[in-house]
């Protein structure tokens, strides 16, 4: 270990030893990127991102409190709804003549179940398919929810839910000429992304507590519930909090990660509500934002991309919803996601990165024809993350 990265892990070390944290100076250390040693990144996020306070003394009960919450969030989502449906077929207090499966009720609880259903549907596909290149969300995770696979517990659990609604449904999809192809859902391609073996009773996969998290996320939240891309949002923070050298808090990495993830939707929910698109909160308004930065910095770059009518939509829709989780490696996602958090204005400082990953590529950008340019800005080229923040902070430092 070199002396100047020994260095900075002191210096992170004395601002995170003191009784309050000093936030400007530690926004300042995350910033430049924060050491993964002795789990400084994990509770740098935590405090960056709201679910740990300023006050050291207050940490511990904190957690505690947050931690059981979200035990009692399992019992109330998952574990009472699925014990009712395992009794089904025992005893029949689900079904009676004013509550049954076809009452079209919006408020019955069987409504509410099938509903419900949909949802955890389109999460499983897409938690299944988390960074397929990473071995890291098919293993088994060291932590297994204990509520949700003790042996004692005759219920039905998210895994199972899955398998049964696959199995009682078929494949209903439409194209996009409006033809609809129905196909059973034991016929998929061979090498399909959601076939994945399932780990034996006892054990559970890394994507499999993400689509926990997500589909408690979506129950408390019925306004947004779910949207793809999510998974996208929630996967690099779980990965960092459940892979923290520091057992005690690797433990806990579920819960942690629901909590900061809802903090960190709570920034960025409206570029996932489709009704707020045009608004000024709306991605459609960031997306333009981007544009008006780049004219700002480079006029030359910016006419091009409009002469060759390459609208931001094309490109920066991804890049802003899903805080470029898509354009890089995991590790250099993470590496960008310091850089956003510190920032007390984190997401117009996600605003000038997009910039600076346009002027990066600028001359190839003035040279390309709309085909080789479109190649470009959907398939980034440059994956040294720490230019591009260098860039970004130029861009920031100019204003």
């Amino acid at each position: 270990m070199s002396r100047l990265h020994q260095n900075r892990i002191a210096d992170f070390q004395e601002v995170l030893g003191e009784p309050t944290v000093a936030l400007p100076k530690l926004r300042d250390l995350c910033f430049s990127g924060i050491p993964f040693d002795g789990g400084l990144r994990c509770l740098c996020w935590k405090i960056l991102l709201n679910y740990l306070p300023l006050e050291k003394a207050l940490w511990s009960s904190l957690l505690k409190k947050q931690r059981d919450l979200y035990s009692q969030f399992l019992k109330e989502m998952i574990i009472q709804p699925g014990i009712a449906k395992a009794n089904l077929g025992v005893s029949r207090e689900d079904v009676t003549l004013e509550d049954h499966p076809l009452n079209p009720n919006p408020d019955s609880r069987w409504n509410t179940y099938f509903k419900d259903n949909e949802v955890l549907l389109q999460i499983d596909k897409d938690v299944r398919r988390l960074y397929p290149d990473m071995a890291f969300f098919q293993r088994p995770t060291d932590y297994p929810c204990l509520l949700i696979l003790d042996p004692q517990n005759e219920f039905e659990t998210l895994r199972k839910r899955v398998e049964q609604t696959t199995l009682k449904s078929q494949t209903v999809a439409r194209n996009r000429s409006g033809v609809t192809n129905v196909s059973s859902p034991h016929k998929t391609t061979p090498n399909s992304l959601s076939e994945y073996e399932v780990l034996p009773n006892g054990c559970e996969a890394h994507w499999e507590v993400v689509e926990r998290i997500l589909f408690i996320y979506a129950k408390l939240n019925p306004g947004i519930a779910y949207v793809q891309g999510m998974n996208e949002i929630v996967g690099p923070l779980y990965y960092t909090f459940a892979t923290d050298p520091n057992s005690e808090w690797k433990e806990h990495a579920e819960a942690d990660t629901f909590f900061c993830f809802t903090n960190l939707m709570a920034e960025i929910r409206d570029n996932f509500i489709k009704s707020l698109d045009d608004s000024q909160c709306g991605i459609t308004y960031k997306m333009e934002k981007v544009y008006s930065t780049l004219k700002e910095k480079d006029v030359e770059l910016y006419l091009k991309l409009q002469e060759q009518n390459i609208k931001p939509q094309f490109f920066a829709f991804r890049w802003l919803t899903l805080l470029l989780s898509q354009e890089f490696l995991l590790p250099d996602v993470i590496r960008i996601w310091d850089s956003l958090f510190a920032d007390d204005k984190r997401f117009d400082f996600l605003l000038l990165v997009c910039c600076a990953m346009l002027t990066l590529i600028r001359d190839q950008l003035l040279e390309g024809d709309f085909t080789l340019n479109m190649r470009l800005l959907q398939d980034y080229p440059i994956s040294d993350v720490h230019l591009i923040l260098k860039k970004a902070k130029e861009l920031q430092d100019s204003k």
